[in-house]
């Protein structure tokens, strides 16, 4: 956002507000037994995977109740604002940022589409998504994420609304 219009703008920016949740987010896909013990890669697109999925959690969650479907919108906007930055620091010009993160709102669509679908029942679903939809190291232990996965789902649906918007979705 350029200055003049943070200048020129009414009120505060509600995104900021979700800001904790955000930093939150972020948070979780960086812990190491995704890593270490689930078999995400550590790499680039492996990090991507994780960010989004964890995200994509917490919107399944968010969608379920009213007061929360504004809120999962600022939150977009700010993955949105981190990966347009993201992009632009690893060197991706103007002309081809835009298509860019027309891509990685898709593959975060896909991602909640796929969880949700996943989540949806017991049976091996959600480890085929998860195999289809996060970059895996060779050998990766599809069964540990998908069942790391369900707990983080229950612990994101466990949490108050408020909590959530706070960041406090506790580990």
């Amino acid at each position: 956002m350029s200055m003049l219009s943070r200048l020129l703008r009414k009120g505060p920016d509600k995104k900021e507000s979700l800001r904790p949740l955000w930093h939150r987010v972020v948070e979780i896909a960086r812990e190491k037994r995704w890593y270490a013990q689930c078999g995400v890669a550590d790499t680039v697109p492996g990090r991507f995977d994780a960010v989004t999925m964890v995200l994509a959690l917490v919107m399944l969650r968010m969608e379920r109740e009213e007061a929360l479907i504004t809120p999962s919108v600022f939150l977009t906007e700010l993955f949105v604002d981190d990966m347009d930055g993201q992009l632009r620091q690893s060197g991706v010009g103007d002309l081809v940022v835009g298509k860019r993160m027309g891509k990685l709102m898709s593959v975060l669509g896909g991602r909640i589409a796929a969880l949700r679908e996943g989540l949806s029942d017991e049976g091996p679903s959600l480890a085929q998504a998860l195999e289809r939809n996060v970059t895996l190291n060779e050998g990766a232990d599809t069964a540990l994420l998908a069942r790391e996965v369900r707990k983080l789902a229950a612990e994101i649906g466990a949490t108050g609304a408020d909590d959530l918007l706070a960041g406090q979705i506790r580990r």
